[in-house]
């Protein structure tokens, strides 16, 4: 299983690296794609995508292609009105269709376009940023940075449980240098590729916002676990060998990706 899960670790760090790099159509095609099989993966699991009830994810899955092509078009400031008429059109899905559909599932339907669609497209958003070829990397090195960290000091020091019963691996001493190990790397970072930066002397900003993202990320990697639990399912999916599906992949960037946007556009001028 090891070395199952490094083999798909390398590749997932190949296709970042290209479409991140590539930017522009690349990495919104890439994007989109992720989106769509996350959300598709959610609605499995929440039961909006049952046997012979198609329609609701069907005008979920338009959704989430509406709301990319307002990204593509450069139309981000229509996105709150556009969010409001989704609600709106899964409502009247709900009404004209009743008893067809649960109000759990509408409610599903609806979280799975902001949690799944909304909060990706972030890595793009960031991307297109002042500097955002580099920008972009803190949302991984922030989540998988912080897991991979969280993981080796929980292994050697870690005692006191996080969370006992949503997940009991987890614990105290893991997370603090999980957000400590993310706020090196991202000093590290920024000490790196500082030159080709427009701003200077970012390396203390890189590192709050690595430290930042971290915390964010694993409250990202508990939500999941806990619809998983709610759920009663192990994984989401099976498209990655060892590791699952890709929420089960991305259940840490999906948080982080927004705050690290957020926390771009307002430290870093």
């Amino acid at each position: 299983m090891f070395w199952v899960r490094l083999r798909s670790s390398i590749l997932l760090m190949a296709v970042a690296l290209l479409t991140i790099i590539s930017g522009g159509y690349v990495l919104f095609g890439t994007l989109l794609a992720v989106s769509v099989i996350g959300l598709g993966e959610l609605y499995r699991a929440a039961g909006v995508q049952e046997e012979g009830k198609t329609g609701l994810a069907i005008l979920g899955y338009i959704a989430a292609g509406g709301y990319y092509a307002l990204l593509l078009f450069h139309l981000e400031e229509y996105s709150m009105i556009y969010i409001v008429m989704v609600l709106m059109a899964m409502m009247f899905c709900y009404v004209f269709t009743f008893p067809k559909f649960r109000a759990e599932q509408i409610m599903a339907a609806f979280f799975g376009i902001v949690y799944v669609c909304v909060m990706l497209s972030c890595i793009y958003l960031t991307r297109n940023l002042s500097d955002g070829a580099f920008l972009v990397w803190l949302i991984f090195i922030s989540s998988w940075g912080c897991d991979t960290c969280a993981y080796c000091v929980g292994m050697l020091i870690g005692k006191h449980k996080m969370s006992p019963i949503l997940s009991p691996k987890k614990s105290v001493e893991g997370a603090v240098g999980g957000v400590a190990g993310a706020a090196l790397l991202g000093a590290l970072y920024a000490a790196v590729v500082g030159k080709y930066l427009q701003a200077e002397d970012q390396v203390v900003v890189y590192a709050v916002i690595c430290a930042v993202g971290a915390l964010i990320s694993m409250v990202g990697d508990l939500a999941a676990s806990a619809i998983k639990r709610n759920h009663e399912i192990k994984d989401y999916g099976t498209l990655i060998p060892g590791h699952g599906g890709i929420m089960d992949r991305f259940d840490s960037v999906i948080f982080t990706a927004p705050m690290i946007y957020f926390l771009a556009t307002v430290l870093i001028r």
